[in-house]
């Protein structure tokens, strides 16, 4: 067994073991691979190893790698869309979690032909400067305003936890979105498509995992350190 997949395997056992401590089901938890910047060849092996869902942080590095993996790998944006690239992305990914203003969303549903689009709303949690995504007290009436586009379809909600080391303001975070999280599931609009609370990094995703996540971005985790 390759290291890739004994860390694939000790991250499933992670997970299940998060789950198991505040009485959720690991099957409700999705791992999705971070690729940026690692090769075709690792990637081969993590599929190998059981995993289908990776996530790229740019539109042009994942087209290069689409033609040289199998058919059926789920591919998430998870980076920053530029509005450029908008049209490069049409069909090519299962899920866009970046979308971080109305005026991303309008853009994406406006170019999507036929096609609809699965997205996130990226909210600003931490409300670091250094972070995208939308402020807390306007992700409500943002979501709102995306469920009324007509080619995309709003899925959860995403954001990335907070660069510090105290684990309670992590923690915090993490509470706090999925409190949101559950106030707009309630509203009508929302659907029963708006399932998926995107928190959690390699180096947190325990963490989030028991504060609600259902799906976990790991990368270094899984294929060490970028270079």
């Amino acid at each position: 067994m390759s290291d890739i997949q004994n860390q694939i395997h000790d991250i499933q056992e992670r997970i299940q073991d998060s789950a198991a401590r505040v009485g959720r089901n690991p099957l409700d938890v999705l791992l999705l691979a971070v690729t940026k910047t690692i090769s075709t060849d690792h990637i081969q092996k993590a599929y190998d190893a059981g995993l289908k869902n990776f996530g790229e942080n740019r539109v042009q590095e994942a087209l290069g790698k689409m033609p040289l993996l199998p058919w059926d790998v789920c591919w998430h944006l998870i980076g920053q869309l530029q509005t450029n690239k908008i049209n490069k992305t049409i069909g090519r990914f299962v899920l866009i979690h970046s979308i971080d203003s109305v005026d991303l969303a309008q853009n994406v549903s406006n170019r999507q032909g036929d096609h609809r689009q699965d997205v996130l709303l990226e909210v600003n949690i931490s409300g670091e400067a250094s972070k995208s995504g939308v402020d807390p007290s306007q992700a409500l009436l943002t979501a709102q305003n995306l469920s009324r586009l007509p080619q995309i379809k709003l899925k959860g909600l995403m954001t990335v936890g907070p660069l510090t080391d105290d684990r309670q303001k992590q923690r915090d975070a993490f509470k706090n979105l999925k409190e949101l999280f559950e106030k707009i599931k309630m509203e009508k609009w929302a659907g029963d498509s708006f399932s998926v609370l995107s928190m959690g990094m390699s180096s947190d995703f325990e963490m989030a995992i028991e504060e609600g996540s259902t799906l976990v971005r790991v990368g270094s985790a899984i294929f060490g350190a970028r270079a």
